[in-house]
């Protein structure tokens, strides 16, 4: 799952054209080749995030993380990337979620059900959905940038350098479009991923 994640981030920053294409790499890991960012501040800024997240999806207290892309210029959210995640071990009290961010590895949680090459295909997937989603999303004009939001429990133990986030970033208006991609599943874990945008 953290795969999932980590590689879903960094391919929406680079096919969303949040940074430049120089500032990324082409990266084969786990049957995937994904675009990696190289900027150094952006790495730390994904690690961070990847390393509370591990804590928090192992600890049960996690519901769903959120990329949101912003207008520099507005401030008005355009997009927002939804991994809705399930703890299927553990049940999950949504009123009691919390939104958090973090202030400016990898695992797999395989479960006994399937095999590593059945949970490899599904996060193949859902990264290619991710890839082709230029091709209905639209254009982003002028310069944009990322927060990552983490949705946890209230009693969740956040760490001081994240904070409790201003608002949901949700995109707003009538003419909000919403796109919903496969699942993935282990024994322990299912995510879930859609993706909200506002028409031109």
């Amino acid at each position: 799952m953290f795969v999932l994640i980590d590689f879903g981030i960094n391919s929406i920053l680079y096919q969303r054209g949040i940074y430049p294409p120089e500032d990324f790499q082409l990266v084969k890991k786990y049957g995937l080749t994904v675009m990696v960012s190289v900027d150094d501040e952006v790495k730390d800024y994904i690690r961070r995030i990847m390393s509370q997240l591990h804590r928090w999806i192992y600890g049960g207290v996690v519901s769903k993380l959120v990329v949101a892309i912003t207008s520099t210029d507005t401030g008005e959210t355009v997009e927002r990337w939804q991994f809705d995640v399930e703890i299927l071990s553990q049940s999950q009290d949504e009123a009691n979620e919390e939104p958090h961010s973090v202030r400016i590895d990898d695992q797999h949680p395989l479960g006994q059900s399937k095999s590593y090459l059945e949970i490899q295909k599904e996060i193949q997937s859902i990264i290619r959905q991710i890839t082709a989603s230029v091709t209905f999303l639209p254009e982003l004009q002028g310069p944009h940038s990322f927060n990552v939001l983490v949705y946890t429990d209230q009693n969740a133990k956040v760490p001081y350098e994240w904070k409790d986030a201003e608002d949901a970033k949700n995109v707003q208006g009538s003419n909000v479009e919403q796109v919903q991609f496969r699942s993935f599943s282990t024994d322990k874990h299912k995510v879930d991923a859609v993706v909200s945008y506002k028409l031109p």
